[in-house]
């Protein structure tokens, strides 16, 4: 039985800079265990937007989950695909960074997480950043982490922003900086070559070379195994050798990165979980933990769809524009950074709050939820409405002891209508600022709802009909005092010495963001409590 100091299980987001801070002590030994494959593809590292639509849909480098609805969504499925390779959902994703307001953190702390309100989190989320604009109270730019402008964007892309302005929406050029309400073209994760900047990119490449550092890949984890109370080693597959089960033991601790979905069922699968649930499938009780797999959250989001009569906008025929865009991802030196979703940003769906609620995400893309169904001989656009803030909350349960079976993933959207409302209130946003002048040059038609949609109750209808996942999800295995929370403030699983969760999953409420910065962000202030003790 091989032996570390440090297991991590998952090389995503979190597991990726946890392998980097852990073993830069040359006296500690670290494994990082990946189920999927190496990143070394071209498909995750150039940006090109069908390389996107690729690895959206690839079982090789996707776990292509499925959630259910409820009674209010028809019961239907949603697509809810994660990373599944080295730099995990962050190898897969748009790239798009953003943070969170700080009342999100200061959230957290009230809930009783001491050391995770704003002020505390900041200088995490600094550490890791490497600002193309250069550092100030608000950003690093000596981190491993690139963010930058992309220097590129569709006409239509440009026009939004300038329509959000005439609409009265605030322009704001830092949205992870002082002020977070407004507008404008997203930063992003590439370096300035172009290419993807990944957890894997910015925390592995750079230490690959440590001998301290074992990096398996191809690894499914079955269970954390342990002893009066205590975590001590790891049972996984090989998936490289014909799934040969293997056990690694850790000397120090063993720590969850494996993602919302991973993270809660290897806790169940090792026997910490809803006692009455695992009994019914022959799992053998060492901790009955309520809360494992409960609190999840996602951000509902829907999506306008229009027809561009500029022709400006990204599609797949070979037009001589098209032609001419798709080689400056081929060239040498071209330095081309992009992201189809470039625009958009934080805004109120009521002015009598006192933090924006939705987020907007424009593209000049015509294209439907997922990728699905595209037609890439129009040209279009579409602007994404997402809210922010939900108070329905999900769940994750075993549908088997099975290690390879996917956990039934319950959404639940809109158990609270409040989510409903005010995304009612964003479309009628959202169809303002496309009506605005700026827009007049591309809007030839909407698509989707379409004219026939025009009353509230149209709209409801349409977006129990129409919501889908943003890919920002969060929560199952949360951070908090009370009964339901699986770990403490210090990341240590309640009830259990030696293991830890560090990745989205212990969020106590959802970030109004995009999820991969904060939970760098996560992972960066977890490294150092890891380190502490």
């Amino acid at each position: 039985m091989k032996s570390f100091d440090y297991i991590i299980i998952g090389g995503g987001s979190a597991g990726c800079l946890l392998a980097n801070r852990l073993s830069d002590n040359a006296q500690t030994e670290v494994c990082l265990l990946e189920a999927g494959p190496s990143d070394d593809s071209h498909f995750i590292h150039n940006t090109n937007p069908v390389n996107m639509l690729y690895l959206l849909n690839s079982p090789k480098y996707n776990w292509k989950y499925y959630a259910e609805g409820n009674h209010k969504t028809g019961k239907r499925r949603f697509f809810w695909p994660r990373g599944k390779t080295l730099g995990g959902s962050s190898a897969v994703n748009a790239m798009i960074y953003t943070r969170g307001h700080p009342s999100d953190f200061d959230r957290w702390a009230a809930l009783g997480n001491e050391g995770w309100d704003y002020r505390s989190v900041l200088p995490y989320f600094l550490k890791s950043e490497r600002q193309h604009r250069g550092g100030d109270a608000y950003h690093n730019d000596t981190g491993e982490m690139d963010v930058i402008d992309p220097n590129f964007h569709f006409p239509a892309s440009t026009a939004f922003i300038e329509a959000c302005k005439q609409a009265g929406i605030p322009h704001n050029r830092d949205i992870n900086g002082e002020q977070y309400e407004g507008v404008d073209f997203f930063q992003i994760n590439q370096t300035p070559d172009g290419q993807r900047a990944h957890s894997a990119v910015s925390f592995l490449n750079p230490i690959r070379h440590r001998k301290n550092l074992t990096i398996i890949t191809g690894a499914h984890v079955n269970k954390v195994l342990m002893n009066d109370g205590t975590a001590y080693a790891v049972e996984y597959f090989d998936l490289k050798n014909a799934r040969c089960l293997c056990t690694l033991n850790a000397r120090r601790e063993i720590i969850l990165s494996a993602g919302i979905i991973g993270s809660p069922q290897i806790l169940m699968l090792s026997g910490i979980g809803p006692a009455a649930q695992l009994q019914q499938l022959g799992i053998e009780i060492v901790k009955d933990l309520p809360g494992v797999g409960e609190n999840l959250q996602d951000h509902p989001d829907v999506i306008l769809r229009y027809r561009d009569k500029s022709g400006t906008s990204l599609t797949t025929f070979p037009w001589p524009y098209m032609i001419r865009f798709m080689s400056r991802f081929y060239k040498k030196n071209s330095n081309f950074i992009f992201t189809p979703t470039d625009a958009g940003g934080f805004i109120k769906s009521d002015p009598s709050l006192e933090v924006p609620d939705l987020q907007l995400q424009f593209a000049s893309l015509r294209m439907q939820p997922h990728g699905a169904g595209l037609t890439p001989t129009l040209a279009g656009y579409v602007l994404h409405i997402c809210h922010m803030r939900p108070n329905s909350r999900g769940r994750i349960r075993l549908t088997s002891a099975d290690p390879f079976a996917h956990p039934r993933i319950e959404a639940n959207y809109f158990d609270d209508e409040m989510e409903l409302e005010a995304l009612v209130k964003g479309v009628k946003i959202a169809r303002n600022i496309l009506s605005q002048p700026a827009m007049q040059p591309f809007n030839k038609k909407e698509e989707v709802p379409g004219a026939s949609c025009r009353t509230d109750e149209d709209i409801r209808r349409f977006i129990l009909k129409k919501v889908e996942s943003v890919y920002h999800t969060a929560g199952s295995c949360k951070m908090g005092i009370d009964n339901m929370a699986v770990v403490d403030p210090r990341l240590r699983v309640y009830g259990i010495r030696n293991l830890r969760v560090i990745d989205s999953s212990i969020m106590p409420t959802i970030t109004g963001s995009n999820i991969h910065a904060p939970t760098v962000m996560i992972a960066e202030k977890g490294a150092e409590l890891v380190v502490k003790g």
